[in-house]
């Protein structure tokens, strides 16, 4: 089997899925690309068993053929060489030859009949989206997921379809995230927990535009197809936590605050305390909002005062600071809203504006204070 291909596309396309190969695998194969080439059309798949990538891409080819190619070595290769036609060419045993204007390379391949079957597209429900919706979604809510494989439901992000839109929730106990969308319908009411990898590969793979994607679904597996790429994923079969339940109904005091000085002044202070519980107090009363942490243990302590406009009785509420520096980076918005109640319930966070197809809440659980 031969076919030529210029260097630094197929480069760019391998990029674009080689994030699905794991360092340590369990079976070698999943170490490599499966190639497969049919009437001057290139497919290549990566896959680590639970989530599958591949790319299509036009190739100069006469004949019809399936290679498994080591992944790093080969992307290795492609970077140092400059933008020109490479030469593949391969033989009965799965030698791989490459061909430059001025170099040969040689690689031992593998036998493709060993390289794990892709999981069936059948039975699904499909739907589109365009590609900065999904983006969007994705970047709002991963920080949120848990990193707790005891609570596998928690390790993914949950999403819920209807006719008027779609949901995205993450949490890990300490936080909660929920987007909404309505620019996007779905033919029936369903849901399902996307795991954290696959959701990180779309992010980096799909363009943040208004490309139009399709995402199927059945009881086992998503799928993304965009153009000539296109991504399985197995999904967490587990029941996500009835998270509707920790969002305060009635939260009456109000704090608004510009986004970047808070997000400013909790780095600053945040340096000083604990690290193991990253414990910021905020103490609002009036106008006014001070910040202040402490770690008791190397005598450190850091404060800083900033103007805010409030509604509510004087409180001191104690989070995690890390936690909230993190939220801060989902809202778009210049300032923010801080809706409290009391310094044991969770409180919420919301962007003052918002994109008028789109709904943002953040939920975060306050630490005891230290008295």
């Amino acid at each position: 089997m031969k076919f030529i291909v210029s260097s630094s596309a197929l480069l760019k396309q391998l990029q674009q899925i080689s994030g699905v190969i794991n360092a340590n695998t369990v079976l070698p194969i999943l170490e490599d690309f499966l190639f497969e080439v049919e009437k001057n059309k290139l497919t290549v798949v990566a896959t680590d068993l639970e989530t599958v990538m591949k790319i299509q891409m036009e190739v100069e080819a006469k004949d019809t053929g399936r290679v498994c190619i080591p992944a790093k070595i080969l992307i290795d290769s492609l970077k140092n060489i400059p933008d020109q036609p490479l030469s593949f060419n391969i033989d009965k045993n799965f030698a791989v030859e490459i061909t430059s204007d001025n170099g040969k390379y040689k690689v031992m391949g593998e036998n493709p009949d060993n390289f794990p079957k892709e999981p069936v597209n059948d039975d699904t429900t499909s739907f589109t989206i365009t590609s900065s919706a999904l983006v969007t979604a994705i970047n709002k809510t991963l920080f949120a997921v848990s990193n707790d494989d005891l609570r596998p439901a928690m390790t993914g992000v949950f999403f819920e379809m209807d006719k008027k839109g779609l949901q995205c929730v993450a949490t890990d106990a300490h936080r909660l995230v929920r987007y909404k969308r309505t620019d996007v319908s779905c033919p029936k009411n369903d849901s399902l927990i996307v795991p954290k990898k696959p959701l990180n590969l779309l992010r980096t793979a799909m363009p943040d535009n208004d490309d139009e994607l399709t995402i199927s679904y059945n009881s086992n597996h998503l799928f993304v197809k965009h153009g000539t790429t296109q991504m399985s994923c197995r999904l967490i079969d587990a029941r996500f936590p009835d998270y509707k339940v920790v969002i305060p109904v009635d939260n009456p005091y109000k704090l608004t605050i510009n986004k970047a000085d808070f997000q400013g002044a909790l780095r600053r202070v945040s340096i000083f305390s604990n690290k193991s519980t990253n414990q910021v107090v905020l103490n609002i009363s009036g106008s006014e909002l001070q910040l202040a942490a402490q770690d008791v243990d190397f005598s450190f302590e850091g404060t800083e005062r900033m103007k805010c406009q409030y509604s509510g009785e004087d409180l001191q509420i104690a989070f995690n600071g890390k936690f909230l520096i993190e939220m801060l980076n989902g809202a778009d918005s210049d300032e923010i809203v801080i809706e409290l109640s009391t310094p044991t319930k969770a409180g919420i966070i919301k962007p003052t504006e918002q994109d008028e197809n789109e709904e943002m809440l953040m939920l975060v659980m306050p630490l005891m204070l230290n008295s």
